[in-house]
């Protein structure tokens, strides 16, 4: 089981699977939805994930008309973002896991898009610069 939640504490969940498949995307609208130099993205199955409070303080940007970025309503903490094509899958945030460590990602999207500091090789790119909208 893994366990996750916001920063604030109010939002709080849990999902009976297993992370495998890591996504960090490097695309522009992904750097600044998370604040960093890119974001670290685990699709998963929705049936396998719940809440276990704060269901109800929820917020949802669309910075696109076919995706929703769902966040603490209290601290904009994000937690995951799914897209309407695609409505059995959700993009968990991974930066929201309790546990201390990171899975490493098992793929790199929009190279083009990296901090100039950032080193690919090519072990870790699955689908190549120009995959579209993943995060």
């Amino acid at each position: 089981m893994i366990f996750g939640g916001c920063l604030c504490g109010l939002v709080r969940y849990q999902y009976a699977g297993e992370l495998i498949e890591v996504v960090a995307c490097h695309c522009q609208m992904c750097k600044r939805a998370q604040g960093g130099a890119f974001a670290l993205n685990a699709p998963i199955p929705v049936n396998l994930f719940r809440f276990e409070s704060g269901e109800e303080s929820l917020k949802e940007y669309r910075h696109t008309e076919h995706k929703r970025r769902v966040f603490c309503g209290r601290c904009a903490s994000p937690i995951f973002s799914q897209r309407d094509d695609a409505p059995e899958i959700i993009r968990l945030r991974l930066g929201s896991l309790d546990n201390q460590w990171l899975p490493e990602p098992t793929v790199h999207i929009h190279h083009d898009k990296a901090a100039v500091w950032v080193q690919f090789d090519d072990s870790h790119d699955l689908y190549g610069a120009d995959k579209k909208d993943s995060g």
